[in-house]
C-alpha cells in the first residue's frame, strides 16, 4: 500500500511502498524487499537499461571528477552484472577500451570486452593489456567481499580486495592514470591511503548520491598515477 513520498535521483515524487512480511518469508528478507521497492535508483535504472542501481555511482562519481575521458582505455575489475561497464562505455565513445573482467558470467556490453577469469589469475594483466592496446587510463573496482553482519570482519575482508585491486590497478596503468575503488570506512584503510598518496597526485574520497547513506561504503578516487611499488 503507498506510504510517504520520496525523492528519486531524478527528482521525481514517487510513493513509497511498504512490504508486509509473508509466511514464507523472514524479516530480514522483507526489509531488503522494501529497499529495493523504494530505492529511486532501482527504478531508474531499470528504466534506463542500466544492470544495477551501481551504474548511477560511477556516473555521478564522473560527473565531478571527469574520470572517463573520450577514447580512454578503462578496466572495470569485478564487473558483473555490469552497470558500471555501460557507463564506462557510453562515457568514453567509440573511440575508447573497455574492458570488463569477473570469474561469474554476464551477458555482453556492447562495446565492451568482457573476460571470465579472476583478475587475481596470473594471466591477467597481460591478458588485460593485450585487449587494450597497452596500459590503462582508468582502473575501476566496486567490488565487495560478501558480508558476515560482523562489521569488523567486513570491514577487512573488503579492504583486502582493496589492496589487491591496487595491486593489480599498478602493474597496468599508465603515467597519469586513475583508480578508483570501493572502501568501508573503519580505520584500516590507512595502510591503502598511503600507498596511493605517495603514488598520485590527488587522492580524494567521495560518496556519491547514489550511494545508501546508511553503508559504511565510501569511494576511493586517486588520479595522476606516478607509479607504484
Amino acid at each position: 500500500m503507498p506510504g510517504s513520498q520520496k525523492t528519486g535521483g531524478s527528482g521525481r515524487r514517487v510513493a513509497a511502498v511498504r512490504v508486509r512480511t509473508a509466511r514464507q518469508r523472514s524479516a530480514s528478507s522483507t526489509r531488503w524487499l522494501a529497499r529495493q521497492l523504494n530505492d529511486p535508483y532501482v527504478a531508474e535504472a531499470k528504466a534506463a537499461g542500466y544492470r544495477s542501481r551501481a551504474a548511477f555511482k560511477l556516473a555521478q562519481l564522473d560527473d565531478r571528477y571527469h574520470l572517463l575521458k573520450r577514447g580512454a582505455r578503462v578496466v572495470d575489475l569485478g564487473a558483473a552484472p555490469g552497470g558500471w561497464t555501460q557507463i564506462a562505455v557510453e562515457r568514453v565513445g567509440p573511440s575508447g577500451r573497455v574492458v570488463g573482467i569477473d570469474y561469474l558470467e554476464m551477458d555482453p556490453v556492447p562495446g565492451a570486452e568482457l573476460l571470465l577469469l579472476d583478475f587475481l589469475d596470473e594471466a591477467a594483466p597481460a591478458r588485460l593489456t593485450g585487449l587494450i592496446g597497452g596500459k590503462a587510463d582508468l582502473v575501476l573496482s566496486d567490488m565487495a567481499a560478501p558480508t558476515t553482519g560482523h562489521a569488523p570482519t567486513d570491514h577487512l575482508r573488503i579492504m583486502a580486495l582493496a589492496d589487491a585491486a591496487y595491486d593489480f590497478a599498478a602493474s597496468i596503468l599508465a603515467p597519469g592514470g586513475g583508480f578508483v575503488a570501493k572502501l568501508f570506512q573503519g580505520g584500516a584503510e590507512k595502510a591503502l591511503l598511503d600507498r596511493l598518496k605517495r603514488d598520485f597526485v590527488q587522492v580524494r574520497h567521495a560518496k556519491p548520491p547514489a550511494s545508501r547513506q546508511d553503508s559504511a561504503e565510501v569511494y576511493v578516487v586517486a588520479t595522476g598515477f606516478r607509479g607504484g611499488s
